[in-house]
């Protein structure tokens, strides 16, 4: 086991993990055993990229270490940083269910929900950032990345001279959205002046009129970590075992946070009428992440809908011991026969990569960044609404060589594009031009560096 503790519980002064402390309760896979999976050129690069930034110190600043993608791939990138050399720190901000409860609020408004972006949800967010940044979170690293809004406005209070701070944008944010609500729109521009760069997961999601250098670089999977590594036949069968899943049933799984943008309604519906004609059952499995009180209230009213349907699994997964969990989904996704994520909107969506990388067809919805893993009846297949999803799903339980075929390809996709190792190289290098000034923002205000070279570069495009 390589991690010395499941769930790391932050310290009072948010540090998760420290190089310069010696605070390392977890690591990954030494860089070696990556070699077989993505090939000696990718780690030759990840190895030159790092050592031409050795001394540089770099602190990563999230809302939580507990649940969702990002916490996810820290775990996975911040000791891979600290094997490659670099001294790296990881720290999690503080705030009351009021703070989180308004940056989730400002999280759906960004994500094009309908709604005002209130005084109040300004000035409740604006009082937590001044509390956060009377904390001893900033101790002069040279770079530092905030991810995603909520601890956006740290880099107005706490930016030193001689200091480089990139954010990086994990949710489907749409300038479209933010010229509908000049309010939001004056908010987050205000706070983004400090920002030498951002980063976006696809080209459709950079804020063009933001005058800072922009980085298109796609997030990735850990193929190692226990959300991903191989599993026996006795480890999978455990886990169905522990929540009476019977296993001669194909399954149909969705594997999410319990959120409003999941598609999980879709889901429901598409699998009752594909069970009309095809013997199958439902797993719905997710966790309540501490900075999304609104998932609480969704994973209430699937219980509540679903409580009289025996085929329909709703499995609150425990988040307190982290290798469990992660252990119980890669189990549920090797389990299903067909995994289910039509979201309506969706950052990038790692738990479509990660049924990719079991060899599972994915039907995900046609929205945010899943075109970029979903190639259409290639290496998964989109959401087409409640009939013909139905009849897909009867289609892939009749013929489970196709849909094994089309997982192969899946895989194959996301060995080549998104696996740690690769995607690590690509920040490194974002993090050099940044911190080196070689995109400086007075003279490359509309630079765009895109490290998908695979994908064309539009707006809203499918590449």
């Amino acid at each position: 086991m390589r991690d010395r503790s499941a769930y790391v519980c932050p310290l009072h002064d948010g540090i998760v993990y420290s190089a310069r402390t010696g605070q390392r309760p977890f690591s990954c896979a030494p860089v070696e055993e990556y070699v077989p999976i993505v090939g000696q050129a990718a780690i030759d690069r990840v190895r030159r990229v790092a050592s031409d930034l050795q001394g540089l110190s770099l602190l990563e600043l999230n809302s939580s270490a507990q649940g969702g993608g990002v916490a996810e791939m820290l775990f996975s990138s911040i000791p891979l940083l600290d094997k490659l050399g670099l001294e790296i720190e990881w720290k999690t901000i503080s705030g009351s269910r009021q703070y989180f409860e308004s940056t989730k609020a400002h999280h759906n408004l960004l994500q094009g929900k309908r709604g005002a972006f209130t005084p109040e949800m300004e000035d409740v967010y604006v009082h937590s950032i001044e509390q956060c940044a009377s904390q001893k979170y900033n101790d002069g690293h040279d770079v530092v990345v905030v991810h995603d809004p909520q601890p956006f406005g740290l880099a107005h209070y706490l930016k030193s001279d001689g200091q480089s701070w990139l954010w990086r944008c994990h949710i489907d944010i749409d300038e479209e959205t933010l010229h509908r609500n000049p309010r939001l729109w004056e908010f987050m521009a205000r706070w983004s002046g400090e920002y030498d760069g951002a980063i976006f997961s696809a080209a459709h999601y950079v804020v063009a009129r933001w005058p800072m250098p922009k980085f298109i670089i796609p997030p990735f999977i850990d193929p190692l970590s226990e959300k991903n590594r191989e599993l026996t036949d006795d480890e999978v069968r455990a886990v169905l075992d522990k929540y009476e899943i019977d296993r001669q049933i194909p399954i149909i799984a969705q594997i999410s946070r319990f959120d409003p943008w999941k598609g999980l309604d879709r889901t429901i519906e598409s699998f009752r009428l594909a069970r009309k004609s095809a013997r199958c059952q439902l797993v719905i499995a997710g966790g309540l992440a501490a900075d999304d009180p609104e998932g609480e209230h969704i994973l209430n009213r699937i219980l509540n809908s679903t409580s009289d349907d025996e085929d329909i699994h709703v499995l609150n997964l425990p988040m307190d011991d982290r290798l469990t969990n992660w252990r119980e989904v890669n189990a549920l996704q090797r389990a299903a026969s067909v995994i289910m994520s039509p979201s309506t909107r969706e950052g990038f969506g790692l738990v479509i990569t990660e049924g990719l990388w079991k060899g599972k067809p994915v039907i995900g919805a046609d929205v945010g960044a899943i075109p970029l893993q979903i190639r259409n009846g290639v290496t998964g297949f989109f959401y087409g609404g409640v009939g013909n999803t139905a009849k897909r799903l009867e289609s892939l339980l009749a013929n489970p060589a196709f849909g094994r075929k089309v997982g192969e390809r899946g895989r194959e996709f996301v060995r080549q594009h998104f696996l740690l190792p690769d995607r690590v190289a690509d920040y490194l290098a974002s993090i050099r031009m940044a911190h080196r000034g070689v995109l400086a923002s007075a003279s490359c205000d509309d630079c765009i560096v895109s490290f998908h070279p695979w994908f064309k570069l539009s707006k809203r495009g499918r590449g």
